[in-house]
């Protein structure tokens, strides 16, 4: 996932800081690894490279694995009342490769989520792969609770999700 880190953060920034502000809807990001990190109010900084500065020495594990289930466990604890409703759209950016957690506690957490917003669209750099197939139990485990499933590795990938994402929820 680091290989990805800056571009997914550059996206972060830019959903966050919208050219027209007026009917913009509010983004909120948070990052984890083997910890959750809220990193809203850093992306609100109005130069992209700023603020990409600032989350990478705000984030202590920025490359120590991620325990997506712990995180989403904190996520849905602390912060899903306050940042969602039933009209979001939740980006989850992950491989999906899970450090500790069962792939039951993945799941249960996933599923907590998914019952919080409209959509939860998982974005995987794995994808990129041509013959991708879900083996880990982690992946095997956020498949069932997710709306999307879809590649997060280039440009082209995120011109792509920019269309899905400025088409209206039905």
């Amino acid at each position: 996932m680091s290989r990805y880190s800056r571009m997914l953060l550059h996206l972060a920034h830019g959903l966050a800081n919208p050219a027209e502000r007026r009917h913009a809807p509010r983004v909120h990001s948070f990052v984890f690894g083997t910890r959750l990190t809220p990193i809203s109010r850093l992306m609100a900084q109005c130069d992209p490279d700023l603020a990409v500065a600032a989350v990478s020495q705000r984030v202590a594990d920025w490359s120590g694995g991620t325990r997506i289930s712990d995180c989403l466990h904190e996520f849905n604890r602390h912060w899903a009342r306050r940042v969602l409703s039933s009209d979001t759209t939740v980006l989850l950016i992950t491989d999906g490769l899970e450090q500790g957690a069962s792939a039951e506690a993945l799941a249960f957490e996933a599923r907590r989520l998914r019952l919080s917003c409209r959509r939860l669209v998982w974005l995987n750099p794995l994808l990129r792969f041509e013959g991708f197939e879900p083996k880990a139990a982690g992946i095997r485990a956020l498949l069932p609770e997710v709306s999307l499933h879809l590649p997060a590795h280039n440009l082209a990938s995120l011109q792509a999700l920019a269309q899905l994402l400025s088409t209206p929820c039905n």
